[in-house]
């Protein structure tokens, strides 16, 4: 799940980039509303949800609210802001925002209306996603295998780990490319290293080799990844 997160003080940006991230979501955070507005014109179909700032630099957390629904997207927007009174709240939900939460917020709050922004999206996942005898269950961020004896045994994975999983179990029987993988499982911004997907690749296989399924996962010589459901 990637999210667009338009926050302009630092601290705060850095609190929210880092509580996500550990929930498995990958995360473009950018300081201002006009960058914020070239990543939606460009990428905007790539993110599951975007967190806008009323007040910053370039573009208002409002103006983008505007711009995205005087596009018709359907983007799900959760806007942060210290403005408490109730005319500020209608007027950002006029302006398009989904949700309001206001400064100063628990970061399990921030989280428990993200996810209840994804319920009501259409456009995001089940509870579940299941390939084969693997099962992701995104309330828990966790996975888990189901043995012949159908006995269910937990896979402890990272964040980074989770979200390579994710992935792939939504593209089964599909070639994925490492620049694909890239695309989606690293911010915009980061200059991973060139050898990042590989060395992922090789940390979940490793975890899955534990309990004997990283069968599923086979290597596609000089193109990328396939995970195959059977």
């Amino acid at each position: 799940m990637r999210v667009l997160l338009v926050e302009d003080e630092p601290d705060l940006g850095a609190a929210i980039k880092r509580t996500l991230s550990q929930e498995a979501y990958v995360v473009d955070w950018v300081l201002d509303g006009t960058q914020a507005w070239e990543f939606l014109e460009t990428q905007w179909t790539q993110y599951t949800l975007a967190i806008f700032d009323w007040l910053l630099p370039g573009l208002s957390g409002i103006e983008l609210c505007q711009r995205l629904r005087g596009k018709n997207n359907p983007l799900p927007v959760l806007m942060l802001t210290a403005k408490d009174r109730m005319e500020d709240k209608v007027a950002g939900l006029d302006a398009g925002a989904d949700d309001y939460l206001v400064k100063p917020f628990g970061m399990a709050e921030l989280l428990a209306r993200l996810r209840a922004l994804q319920r009501r999206s259409p456009q995001l996942h089940p509870q579940h996603l299941q390939v084969g005898n693997l099962t992701l269950d995104y309330g828990t961020h966790t996975v888990w295998y189901q043995n012949t004896l159908d006995d269910k045994q937990i896979i402890p994975l990272t964040s980074k780990e989770f979200q390579l999983l994710e992935y792939l179990m939504k593209h089964p029987n599909q070639i994925l490319t490492r620049d694909q993988l890239l695309s989606q499982l690293w911010e915009f911004s980061a200059e991973p290293m060139s050898n990042v997907v590989a060395a992922q690749m090789r940390l979940l296989r490793r975890k899955l080799a534990v309990f004997g399924c990283d069968r599923f996962i086979e290597t596609v010589y000089g193109i990328g990844y396939r995970l195959n459901s059977h």
